[in-house]
């Protein structure tokens, strides 16, 4: 969890799941890095087993960088350690961080956007009335509506297709 509690590295992450495979000169373009500040980062992300190297593109000259992962769920039960919530806690904001980023660059940018698009995109709040056992199931339910579309899973989508960041939160209310 430590090895992704920074957003240049969640930065990284999201550049190198979706199956591409990059230097460190090109992800320092989505972290924000200097190409040796990034190879640092690409250096703890390798060691947390989360990219590997991946094959050279030609002279062998350039470090090329690749995952074999194509998402993460990380998790920490209540029983663990307060340093592991901490951690946990943590990597959750920087990662709500990021999709809120995502969702202001959308409303930025909408206007421009092909009108199918702009309909087809859309934010929403519901407030739910349920028991843990029926959220459990509601959760389950939601996740496997959406697990085809899942980039991992979409091998060759239709013409047309676009990336989409869909963001599903559920948090009982105090």
């Amino acid at each position: 969890m430590r090895a992704l509690a920074h957003p240049a590295r969640i930065a990284i992450i999201d550049r190198l799941f979706s199956g591409e495979s990059a230097t460190a000169t090109e992800l320092a373009q989505v972290s924000g890095l200097s190409p040796s500040a990034t190879s640092y980062h690409l250096r703890a992300l390798a060691k947390a087993g989360l990219i590997e190297e991946a094959p050279s593109r030609g002279d062998g000259r350039e470090r090329v960088w690749q995952s074999q992962l194509r998402g993460l769920n990380v998790e920490t039960p209540p029983e663990r350690g307060a340093a592991e919530r901490a951690a946990d806690r943590e990597l959750a904001e920087v990662f709500m961080d990021l999709e809120n980023q995502r969702a202001r660059a959308w409303l930025a940018r909408r206007d421009g956007e092909p009108y199918e698009w702009y309909q087809a995109a859309t934010a929403a709040g519901v407030q739910l009335v349920v028991t843990a056992e029926e959220l459990r199931q509601l959760n389950d339910q939601v996740l496997s509506v959406l697990e085809p579309y899942a980039r991992r899973n979409r091998t060759d989508p239709p013409p047309g297709a676009r990336r989409v960041d869909v963001t599903y939160r559920v948090v009982p209310r105090a």
